[in-house]
């Protein structure tokens, strides 16, 4: 946004320097991703900047770490693993989640706000607290170290990023919409899917992209309720920094750089949709 003319020289002043901090900010928080990138192609089986890499020569650089990535087992097992829970989870996420906001938005529910706070507590409360919690109930009912026990553990923590997003498109939907269509004859069920499901489409999609990056990160829950048969891709690469320092985790982790670079921009391109649609910005 340009500074209009008759700005004071203070105004001006805080204008240029918010975008300054703003520019360290960023700065400081994307500069460990981009220290990565380059020592993923690292000629080298260490972690450092060759003086090959340091002066632009081709002999420093080799795509052989992508390489032990995408062929060997031991990273292929626990990326396919993560590529089986992950969308599971964010199913589970995106069908309960969706239907406890629609729930939440009704005027009539009783103690909406405690009932909230519930739902919404895996984000809160540390997640070492939830992994424990998680392996003795699971333990108990014989989920613990199974498949179906790490996809209900990552839905649990999917859960309140699609309860959130969906809340917040519901803020701005017409409830008249839906007494129309009962007035007309539809069902509850048929309303939903005809009527409340397509204006609330962007708020459940961004929230199923949050599940997904969340459940595809995740590594503390899978730790406690995983078994050797789970071990996913975060599981690998935090093991592997304990057991083996191999530059192939800086491919593993470019790579998942890579999915949530793609997830946030198809976030984005979902956000702007939703807000053409609504009027709120031209089209």
């Amino acid at each position: 946004m340009a500074l209009p003319v008759y700005a004071s020289t203070g105004q001006r002043v805080w204008h240029y320097a918010f975008r300054v901090i703003c520019g360290l900010i960023f700065f400081y928080l994307i500069a460990p991703i981009l220290v990565i990138i380059p020592l993923s192609f690292n000629a080298q089986d260490f972690f450092t900047f060759t003086p090959e890499m340091l002066h632009l020569d081709p002999a420093g650089y080799s795509l052989k770490h992508y390489h032990d990535f995408f062929n060997n087992i031991d990273w292929q097992l626990p990326l396919w693993n993560s590529l089986k829970i992950a969308p599971m989870a964010t199913l589970i996420a995106v069908a309960l989640g969706t239907l406890a906001a629609v729930g939440l938005s009704q005027s009539h529910v009783p103690f909406k706000g405690a009932i909230m706070a519930i739902l919404i507590s895996p984000m809160i409360v540390p997640l070492i607290i939830s992994a424990a919690g998680m392996y003795f109930f699971y333990s108990r009912i014989g989920l613990q170290g199974t498949y179906w026990g790490v996809v209900l553990a990552h839905a649990a923590l999917g859960i309140p990023f699609v309860i959130i997003t969906v809340t917040a498109t519901l803020v701005g939907f017409d409830k008249s919409l839906t007494r129309a269509a009962s007035s007309l004859g539809a069902g509850p069920l048929r309303t939903f899917w005809k009527v409340q499901m397509p204006l609330i489409l962007p708020g459940v999609v961004s929230g199923a992209l949050f599940a997904f990056i969340t459940s595809f990160d995740e590594v503390v829950v899978v730790l406690f309720m995983g078994a050797a048969g789970q071990k996913t891709l975060p599981w690998q690469m935090f093991t592997g920094l304990r057991e083996q320092i191999s530059p192939t985790i800086l491919a593993a982790a470019v790579v998942l750089i890579a999915v949530s670079i793609f997830m946030l921009a198809a976030l984005e391109m979902i956000r702007r949709r939703n807000e053409r649609l609504r009027g709120l910005t031209p089209a």
